[in-house]
């Protein structure tokens, strides 16, 4: 009887699933409410997570309780610990739950609300998440080795130098992406940027407050930051409406670059306790909060979707779409990487979490469940952004180099795309949100922050608290956004160090200080180039940057699913590997042609020589001011600068594809052994697994339990209190494991 009601149970939530789909594939013209979207989602997700994922667990990777993980084996209390597998979850999520999911499907909006959601829910379902799944079993199964050890391994010298190189471009080219999100979220806008600049000095105030005057205190350290973040709000409000100070913090988008150079540099070199360690915890707690508030607003809003389901190229200036120029395949797969499948999860699935893990079964739930929720987010990004006017959408999004500079122009261009949309609401919009614009705000946090703004005021507040909801969310964007460049920063400079110590052992030595300079001012002036190119492009920067920055990342994703694929080859399971395969390679044919087209496309929007062409015909016939020579011949230049770039990304991509396809053959014509670098088997008595099979989890008590481990595990203090050193030296060794460790990054993209 059982089995027959859990029958129906799912044929319930496969039909109301179809129904989902459905109704947003089919309804044209018509509004569509949000709420369909997250059905849509929520089934996909049932339905993957009970099917797809076990069948993986059980028949491809063929997951076993008996054999013990890595912190069964080495339980140490510091490298490898025992931890609840719902406290994992949350661990993990934290760690992969970067900025990207937030960011991407804003921008990708502009091809309409159906092709992301899409991408978002299958890429997620099929790619992203079994990505995560296989590598963490790879891990787990190998001693909680790194992404870059396993491909050496597995797959050969030459795949785990491509996944290096791969590692530092990706950082590169993320941290002056996630930079000149910032930068246009901010820049004139002196509110914005008081509250954010604000939390500098209030995480320092908070370092010392943790490291001097309540050793270890983190928990009690994080509600007093909360307290300050709220005070930081209010003190940007008032400098905003001062005479005086608001000019004061007004800067343009070029001095606001310089200084997040100037702030990456700074920060990279900084004991982690001063600044990096207090403001990503606090980050942390507000992440998940504010994930949450997002969840419920938009459940019990519900609101309208505004934007088509698909947009029309051929409405636009130059018959192409003005956020990301470029035709949809393959760029809205590009635009949307984190959130659907993302390269750096597989460096954090190979980082802590293997080695925190306390039966393989949690592999499932962990690796695959954490993906999808990831995936969630992402929906919720696009019903954000997809609840706005598309006239307003695009007067936000559109680069001054299509629109112009004033309301009247642009409300005349938008309007023309077939998005009605006046001056008098873009102004209006500008004044409910406490802006003086908001004008190429090009990034998508600008556009992220207005969406939730306006459901979150539908709750509490209502049209009065518009102008708090916006910065609160700008304030969230920004801070979420910085400690990930932070935490690049570091990990970037650790890798140059790695590097240089190769040819000279003191640059490796991480206490040496002039070598930490050395390498932090070199990472930080290759991402704060590009950044800075970025700000100073006419069609926003983002139109370059982000691309790129979806190549790096998926070039990431191809590196993990070539390693996968060769890990199941080499088991004797050629015919299953077709999980990983299939994914790797409509990802390879995704990442190659958005490589060729940003390189070799003639339309000077998208391709990177077309624009350096173009701009040195302006200059040959003398149509460029004189006042314009010396930035147009800078724009020539980086434009060739950024075709080199993607161009070496197509060689990795070549190269990773050419070396792990060499391996397979030799494999599979048993010219070469298929062996397998796995640690040997540890297995555990059946009775602990009994055992564990009668708790209730669901209980009360044990679900606060489990609630309030999770947020010592997140603060850090439970790894301190493992340590059983005196409290000084326990902070110090806690942040040492967490930040000083290239191959384990805490935060994703």
């Amino acid at each position: 009887m059982k089995n027959f009601a859990r029958i129906v149970v799912w044929i319930l939530v496969s039909l109301v699933g179809a129904a989902a789909y459905a109704v947003i594939a089919l309804r044209r013209g018509e509004s569509l409410n949000a709420a369909w979207l997250i059905v849509a989602a929520l089934c996909t997700y049932a339905i993957g997570i009970r099917f797809y994922s076990k069948w993986i667990a059980a028949k491809v990777l063929m997951l076993d309780d008996l054999r013990a993980p890595p912190a069964e084996v080495h339980d140490d209390g510091r490298d490898f610990v025992k931890t609840n597998k719902f406290v994992l979850f949350g661990h993990h999520f934290a760690s992969i739950s970067g900025p990207g999911p937030l960011v991407g499907p804003v921008l990708a909006a502009q091809f309409g609300y159906l092709p992301g959601t899409l991408w978002i829910l299958i890429g997620a379902l099929l790619g992203g998440a079994v990505q995560d799944f296989v590598i963490l079993f790879a891990s787990v199964r190998r001693d909680g080795k790194s992404l870059a050890e396993m491909v050496r391994e597995e797959v050969g010298g030459v795949a785990g130098t491509i996944a290096m190189f791969a590692i530092l471009g990706i950082l590169v080219i993320l941290v002056a992406s996630l930079g000149l999100v910032v930068d246009n979220a901010l820049a004139e806008s002196p509110w914005g940027l008081v509250t954010t600049a604000m939390t500098m000095p209030l995480a320092m105030i908070m370092g010392l407050y943790l490291r001097h005057v309540r050793v270890g205190k983190v928990m009690e350290m994080t509600g007093i930051g909360v307290f300050f973040l709220v005070v930081s709000l209010i003190a940007g409000f008032a400098v905003n409406h001062h005479p005086t100070l608001a000019p004061l913090f007004t800067f343009s988008k070029e001095k606001l670059a310089l200084c997040l150079i100037g702030y990456g540099f700074v920060a990279s070199v900084l004991p982690v306790w001063l600044l990096l360690a207090p403001r990503d915890y606090l980050v942390t707690f507000l992440k998940i909060g504010v994930v949450i508030l997002l969840a419920v607003g938009i459940v019990l809003v519900l609101p309208p979707i505004k934007m088509p389901w698909l947009t029309d190229p051929g409405s636009f200036t130059g018959g192409m779409r003005p956020v990301v120029s470029g035709s949809l395949f393959p760029f809205c797969f590009i635009t949307i990487a984190c959130g659907a499948i993302s390269g750096f999860h597989s460096l954090v699935s190979s980082g802590t979490t293997p080695k925190m893990l306390t039966r393989e079964r949690t592999i499932r739930q962990v690796g695959y469940g954490a993906m999808c929720l990831e995936s969630f987010v992402a929906i919720m990004a696009m019903i954000a952004a997809c609840v706005l006017d598309p006239g307003v959408y695009f007067a936000v999004n559109a680069p001054v180099g299509l629109v112009g500079s004033t309301p009247a122009a642009v409300a005349q261009a938008v309007s023309g795309w077939g998005f009605p949309v006046g001056a008098e609401q873009i102004n209006a919009l500008a004044a409910a949100i406490g802006e003086k614009s908001v004008l190429a705000r090009t990034g998508g946090a600008p556009t992220l922050a207005i969406g939730m703004a306006s459901i979150f005021r539908a709750i509490i507040g209502g049209d009065a608290a518009m102008k708090l909801w916006y910065h609160f969310a700008l304030m969230f964007e920004a801070l979420f956004i910085l400690t990930t460049v932070d935490v690049a920063t570091r990990i970037g400079r650790f890798l140059i160090q790695e590097l240089g110590g190769r040819i000279w052992k003191r640059a490796g030595d991480t206490k040496f200080y002039p070598a930490n300079i050395g390498a932090s001012l070199l990472f930080a002036c290759a991402w704060g180039y590009f950044l800075y190119s970025g700000v100073k492009d006419p069609l926003g920067g983002v139109n370059s940057l982000w691309p790129l920055f979806g190549i790096a990342n998926q070039l990431l994703a191809l590196v993990a699913l070539c390693l996968g694929t060769t890990i199941l080859i080499k088991a004797g399971r050629a015919r299953l590997c077709l999980v990983v395969l299939i994914p790797l390679l409509c990802l390879g044919a995704v990442t190659f042609t958005a490589g060729i087209e940003k390189i070799l496309h003639p339309n000077p929007r998208i391709g990177f020589l077309a624009m350096a062409g173009k701009l040195s015909s302006d200059l040959a016939t003398g149509s460029v001011p004189a006042a314009k020579i010396a930035a147009t011949h800078a724009l020539i230049f980086n434009s060739r600068l950024d075709a080199v770039v993607a161009g070496i990304f197509l060689v990795l991509v070549v190269a990773i594809l050419a070396v792990s396809a060499r391996e397979w053959v030799l494999v599979l014509a048993r010219r070469k052994p298929a062996l397998l670098h796995e640690t040997s088997p540890v297995w555990l008595p059946k009775t602990v697994i009994e055992s564990e099979q009668q708790r209730s989890w669901w209980r009360l008590g044990p679900a606060v339990v489990i609630v309030g481990t999770l947020l010592r595990e997140l603060s850090g203090e439970a790894a301190a209190a493992r340590s059983h050193l005196p409290p000084d030296q326990a902070l110090a060794q806690t942040l040492a494991d967490k930040y000083d460790n290239p191959q384990s990054p805490t935060r994703c993209c």
